[in-house]
């Protein structure tokens, strides 16, 4: 359960204060994918940032399964996302040297997963996500964006993190593949029992998810 309360963040600029996050609070369960809609400076990606330890609020607090997140100091925020944040990125950002198979493996090597486990751990998400074994050892370069997009939910969840950041994982997608990625973080949300948050400015996109939250001038509201 991810339990978000009273969050701000304000930034402080030579033209006067931006005050990109104010006072958002929500909850989201294990296992439900919310998706987070807005326009371009809205405060979307201020909001993904604080969510996912890679920014600190001034003020509030972020609570993952009874965890408080946003007084962590700096290395236990970095020693806490690399354990328990999985981020999926619109371009994919696949290690292009790394076989579909080796990038799924590298982020359980940062998540200190027993080494002897990894490689069985990387076939299991690899066909969770419905990527075809033959694939498995090519290059990102050798996959078409759909199967990259795969490749990185399957790396995203590998070491069971408790929540899923996915900053517009659809935006280099063609439609059809597009909903077939969001059905697909849905369906991986349910097995591993993770909370999935989905930033788009696709309507269609957000209305295949559970719930669906609105993000405007730093203000946030659940969209009934």
């Amino acid at each position: 359960m991810l339990k978000v309360e009273n969050l701000d963040k304000t930034f402080r600029t030579g033209a006067g204060d931006v005050h990109a996050v104010r006072d958002v609070s929500f909850e989201a369960k294990d296992g439900e994918l919310v998706a987070i809609i807005g326009a371009s400076g809205s405060g979307k990606s201020t909001l993904l940032s604080l969510l996912g330890l890679l920014d600190a609020p001034d003020k509030g607090s972020i609570d993952l399964d009874g965890i408080e997140l946003a007084n962590l100091d700096s290395p236990g925020r970095t020693q806490f996302r690399s354990r328990q944040v999985g981020f999926v990125f619109q371009q994919f950002n696949l290690i292009p040297n790394l076989s579909a198979r080796e990038n799924v493996k590298l982020a359980l090597e940062f998540a200190h997963w027993p080494k002897n486990d990894r490689d069985a751990r990387a076939h299991e998400m690899l066909n969770l996500v419905g990527l075809d074994a033959s694939k498995a050892d090519r290059r990102p370069a050798k996959l078409s964006g759909g199967e990259q997009q795969r490749v990185a939910i399957a790396r995203a969840f590998a070491a069971q993190p408790q929540l899923i950041l996915a900053d517009e994982p659809t935006g280099s997608l063609d439609k059809a593949t597009g909903q077939k990625i969001v059905e697909l973080l849905r369906k991986v949300a349910n097995t591993q029992k993770a909370t999935v948050l989905v930033v788009t400015h696709d309507e269609k996109i957000a209305k295949k998810a559970d719930r669906r939250l609105e993000i405007d001038d730093g203000i946030l509201k659940e969209i009934t």
